[in-house]
C-alpha cells in the first residue's frame, strides 16, 4: 500500500505529454515573420522561439520595481527570440541566411535608407549587437554590452552610419551581495494620499538592497556605436538612463534618467526623473526640460501630472513635443480639456506653446512630412469614444476630422501608413495631398483588411485594396507607393501565410458598389504546410443572438471526419470584453479564411481529439465603464446559455458534455459560470483573478475600489461562491505570475476553498512560469492536464 501510494505521487508530480499527434503540430515549424527594410528592398525572415527548455526559464530572475532581469544576460527575464535569421532580396526572392552561431536575435532595427542592418543578440551572458548590410556581411561589435531594461537600448543617428546606445558600464563591479542580516525591518507607512491601481503593484522594490541591485542593473553609460568601425564612444556619466534619442537634425540628444530615492510603493515609470537635452556630439548638457518629482498619487486608470511622453517633433529639426494633463490626470474630473499638446523649439529661447487643446485624452499621435500637420487620436472613456483631429501645429488650428465607437470595428477607417525620413523619424506617408490607411476591414462576414487612400481631412477614401473573399491577406509595406507596389501576406485554409509583391492596376468594381484597383501579384516565399493534419478541421463564422436581443457570434471548430448532424462533446472558448452598446458588442471578430495553426496550451487542440470547438465565444459586458461590472454575472450566463444552445441548435453539441475554459480573466469567466450556472460539466480556468477582495483598487476597466463598490466586488468574487462550483474545476497557474492582478496566491485559495466544501477541484501551480506558459515541459504538461480533465468530465471516457 505505502508503495502504491508512492508511486501515485510521483506520477502526480512528473511532467507528461499529450499524444504523439497533438505534440507532432506542437512542435511543427512556424512560418516565420518579415522585418522588411525601410526601401522594401529586403526583407530579414526570422522564426520565433517558440518552447524554450524549462532550464531557461529557471535562470536567475530578479524581480525589480515592475521588472524581471534576467541576472545572467542584463536583460529581460523572459525574453527568448528569433532564431533561423534569413536575408530575402524583394526582388529576385534570393535568400541569404545569416550565420550567427545559433545565437538568438532579439530586435531588429533596419537604418533608414535600408542599406544597414542591426541585431541586438542574446548571448550567453549579456546583449550583444551585430551591425551588418543587407548582403549578409556584418560583424558583432567587440567588447559591448547593451542594457535594454529601462530604454531603447539601440537608435540609429541621422546621419544612418552610427547608432545611440545604452551600454553595461564596462568597469561594472560584480553583483552587490545581500547582506547576511537585514539592516532593519521592512517598514511602510500611509499618512493621507490616494490609491494606486491594482495593476502598478508589479514586483515593487522592498528592501535597501532591492534598491542597490535595481541601481547596479539599470545603470547604463550612453554611447556612439560606429557601423563602419564599430568603435565606441561615451557620452556623459554612466546613470539610470531611460531615454537617449537624437533630435531630427542630429545636433541633440534627448535624455531621460531616474532620480531617486526609489519608491517602494511604485514601479519604475512612476519615479522621478530629470528630462535633459544633451549636445552632440560632445555629449554635454545643455538645457534642463524638465524634473519630474515620483508620481505618487497617480488616480485608478489615469496619468501623471505635469510633461509626459517628450519626444522629437519628426517634421522640424529639433523641437520638442510633450502632453499635459489639464485635469489632475483624473477621468472624473469634468475639464474643458484633459489634455494640451506644448511644443517648443530648440534652443529654449521662447516659452513653450500651447499648440492643441484636447477635449479627451490624448492616446496617439502622427506627424505629417510637410508643415505643420498632425493627425491627433484622443479617447473619451465615457462613452468609449474615439476622436481623430486634424491639427496645424504651426498655425495653431484644428478640425475634427473622424469619431467612432472605440469597439466599432466595421467602420473603422484603419490607422495612417507611416514611413521613416532620412532621419529615421517617423511620419505618416502622404502623396499629393493624401495619406494611406490600412485596417482589419471587419464585417459580418469576418475580417478582410484593406488598403485606404485618403485625402488628408476628407470624409471620402478610395479603397486600393481589398483581401479576396476566399483568403486572408494583409498590407505589410509599400515598395513604392507612386507604382502602387507594396509587400503583403496572403494565405487561405489549405495555404500557409506567405509574403507576396503587388502591383495596382485601375480601378475596378470587384463587389458591387464597392471599387478597388484591379491587381497582379507576385510570390516572395514560397513556406510549405508544417501540419496538414490541421486542414481537416473546418470553421464557421456562426452568429446568434442573445436572449435581450444582442447579437452574439463564434468560430465553429469541427473535428477532423467530423459527420453532420452528430451531436460531439464541446468546448466552449471566450475572453470577456467591455463595451458600450450592443451594436459594436455583437460585432464579428475574425476569420474563417486564415491558415489554420495550433500553438501553446491552446483549446483548439481539442479539434484533433474529437470535440467541437466554440473559439472566440462572444461574451460582451455591455454598460457604461463605471458600472458595468454590476452587471458582469448576469450578462456572462446569458451568453453562455446563448452559445450552447446555438451549437445544440446546429446539431454539432451534445448539452450533456460541454466544457468551458478561459485564461485570465476568461479563467474568472470560467469559474463564474460554473459557480451560477449549470451549463457546464467541467470547467479549465488559468492564471484567473477569483478573490476581487485582494486586488481593491480596480480590475479590467473597472476603476471604482472595494469599499466604492463592495457588493460587485464581492458578487464578483467566486472563492465566495464556493459551494455552488459544483461541477469539476481544473486550475492552472504560473507560479510566478507577473500580473499583479492575477497572482498565483488567487488559484491557490480558491482550490483550497473549493476543496474545503467538498468539490471537485485539481490545482496545477507551474514553476518558473508567468501569466502566459512558455516552456516546453509546461506547455506539454498543460494540454496533458487539459486532455485528461475535459476526457475525463466532459467526454466522459472511462
Amino acid at each position: 500500500m505505502f508503495v502504491a501510494l508512492l508511486s501515485a505521487v510521483a506520477l502526480a508530480t512528473t511532467w507528461q505529454q499529450p499524444p504523439q499527434p497533438i505534440l507532432e503540430v506542437l512542435h511543427a515549424p512556424q512560418t516565420p515573420w518579415p522585418w522588411t527594410s525601410p526601401d522594401a528592398e529586403h526583407a530579414l525572415l526570422l522564426r520565433y522561439v517558440q518552447y524554450p527548455p524549462l532550464a531557461d526559464k529557471a535562470a536567475a530572475m530578479v524581480p525589480l520595481a515592475g521588472i524581471r532581469v534576467d541576472a545572467r544576460t542584463n536583460g529581460y527575464h523572459g525574453w527568448y527570440g528569433y532564431g533561423d535569421p534569413v536575408l530575402v532580396h524583394i526582388e529576385t526572392g534570393e535568400q541569404t541566411p545569416l550565420d550567427l552561431g545559433g545565437v538568438r536575435v532579439l530586435d531588429v532595427e533596419w537604418s533608414a535608407d535600408g542599406d544597414r542592418l542591426a541585431l541586438t543578440l542574446k548571448q550567453e551572458d549579456h546583449i550583444g549587437l551585430w551591425l551588418g548590410t543587407p548582403d549578409g556581411r556584418g560583424a558583432i561589435v567587440p567588447d559591448l554590452a547593451l542594457n535594454p531594461l529601462l530604454g531603447p537600448e539601440i537608435t540609429w543617428l541621422p546621419d544612418q552610419k552610427r547608432l545611440v546606445v545604452l551600454r553595461v558600464p564596462a568597469d561594472r563591479s560584480t553583483v552587490p551581495e545581500a547582506p547576511l542580516v537585514p539592516p532593519g525591518p521592512d517598514t511602510r507607512q500611509g499618512e493621507g494620499g490616494t490609491a494606486i491601481s491594482t495593476y502598478e503593484a508589479r514586483d515593487l522594490l522592498k528592501t535597501a538592497h532591492d534598491d542597490t541591485l535595481f541601481t547596479y542593473y539599470t545603470t547604463s553609460q550612453i554611447g556612439i556605436v560606429d557601423a563602419d568601425d564599430l568603435g565606441f564612444t561615451a557620452l556623459g556619466p554612466p546613470a539610470v538612463y531611460t531615454d537617449a534619442s537624437p533630435s531630427p537634425d542630429g545636433k541633440y540628444l534627448l535624455v531621460e534618467r531616474l532620480r531617486g530615492p526609489w519608491s517602494h510603493r511604485h514601479a519604475w515609470w512612476r519615479f522621478a526623473s530629470d528630462v535633459e537635452l544633451w549636445s552632440l556630439p560632445d555629449g554635454k548638457r545643455v538645457h534642463t526640460v524638465a524634473e519630474l518629482p515620483l508620481a505618487e498619487s497617480v488616480p485608478i486608470h489615469g496619468v501623471r501630472t505635469g510633461p509626459r511622453f517628450i519626444e522629437w517633433r519628426s517634421s522640424a529639426p529639433a523641437t520638442l513635443v510633450w502632453l499635459e494633463a489639464q485635469d489632475g490626470g483624473d477621468w472624473s474630473v469634468e475639464v474643458p480639456h484633459r489634455d494640451y499638446f506644448m511644443m517648443q523649439e530648440v534652443p529654449h529661447q521662447d516659452e513653450p506653446a500651447i499648440v492643441f487643446q484636447a477635449q479627451h485624452r490624448v492616446q496617439n499621435w502622427w506627424w505629417g512630412e510637410k508643415g505643420g500637420n498632425l493627425i491627433v487620436e484622443q479617447y473619451e472613456r465615457a462613452e468609449r469614444w474615439r476622436h481623430v483631429w486634424q491639427v496645424d501645429v504651426d498655425s495653431r488650428t484644428g478640425r475634427p476630422w473622424f469619431d467612432l465607437s472605440y469597439n466599432d470595428r466595421y467602420a473603422d477607417p484603419g490607422r495612417p501608413v507611416t514611413r521613416p525620413l532620412p532621419s529615421g523619424h517617423s511620419v505618416f506617408l502622404e502623396e499629393d495631398g493624401a495619406l494611406f490607411f490600412v485596417g482589419t476591414g471587419s464585417s459580418e462576414s469576418g475580417d478582410r483588411p484593406f488598403l485606404d487612400r485618403r485625402a488628408l481631412g476628407s470624409d471620402r477614401a478610395e479603397r486600393l485594396f481589398r483581401c479576396d473573399p476566399e483568403r486572408y491577406e494583409r498590407y505589410v509595406a509599400f515598395v513604392d507607393p507612386a507604382a502602387g507596389t507594396f509587400l503583403m501576406f496572403s494565405e487561405s485554409p489549405t495555404d500557409p501565410p506567405n509574403l507576396h509583391l503587388v502591383t495596382l492596376g485601375d480601378a475596378v468594381e470587384a463587389e458591387p458598389g464597392e471599387a478597388v484597383r484591379a491587381r497582379s501579384t507576385e510570390v516572395i516565399t514560397s513556406f510549405e504546410d508544417p501540419t496538414p493534419v490541421l486542414r481537416e478541421i473546418e470553421r464557421r463564422i456562426i452568429t446568434y443572438e442573445r436572449e435581450d436581443g444582442v447579437p452574439l457570434s463564434f468560430t465553429l471548430y469541427l473535428p477532423p471526419g467530423y459527420e453532420e448532424g452528430i451531436p460531439l462533446p464541446t468546448v466552449v472558448y471566450a475572453y470577456p470584453l467591455e463595451f458600450s452598446d450592443a451594436k459594436t458588442a455583437g460585432q464579428v471578430r475574425g476569420s474563417e479564411k486564415t491558415f489554420t495553426r495550433i500553438m501553446g496550451p491552446s483549446h483548439l487542440f481539442f479539434a484533433l481529439e474529437g470535440y467541437v470547438v466554440l473559439h472566440n465565444t462572444r461574451m460582451p459586458v455591455i454598460g457604461d465603464p463605471d458600472t458595468a461590472y454590476d452587471t458582469f454575472v448576469e450578462q456572462l450566463v446569458s451568453g453562455a446559455a446563448a452559445a450552447v444552445e446555438e451549437a445544440v441548435r446546429l446539431g454539432v453539441t451534445d448539452p450533456e458534455r460541454v466544457g468551458v475554459m478561459g485564461h485570465s480573466h476568461g479563467g474568472l469567466m470560467t469559474v463564474t459560470l460554473l459557480a451560477h450556472s449549470d451549463l457546464f460539466q467541467a470547467g479549465i480556468a488559468r492564471s484567473g483573478a477569483y478573490n476581487h477582495t485582494i486586488r481593491p483598487f480596480g480590475f479590467q476597466s473597472e476603476r471604482r475600489t472595494l469599499w466604492q463598490a463592495k457588493d460587485t466586488y464581492l458578487h464578483l468574487s467566486p472563492v465566495m461562491h464556493a459551494p455552488e462550483i459544483n461541477e469539476p474545476l481544473l486550475l492552472v497557474h504560473g507560479a510566478i505570475d507577473e500580473n499583479p492582478g492575477t497572482i498565483a496566491f488567487q488559484s491557490e485559495r480558491l482550490f483550497e476553498a473549493v476543496r474545503g466544501v467538498g468539490g471537485t477541484v485539481r490545482w496545477v501551480s507551474l514553476p518558473y512560469e508567468g501569466h502566459g506558459y512558455r516552456a516546453k515541459e509546461s506547455v506539454e504538461h498543460v494540454l496533458w492536464e487539459q486532455l485528461q480533465w475535459f476526457g475525463r468530465y466532459v467526454k466522459k471516457e472511462g
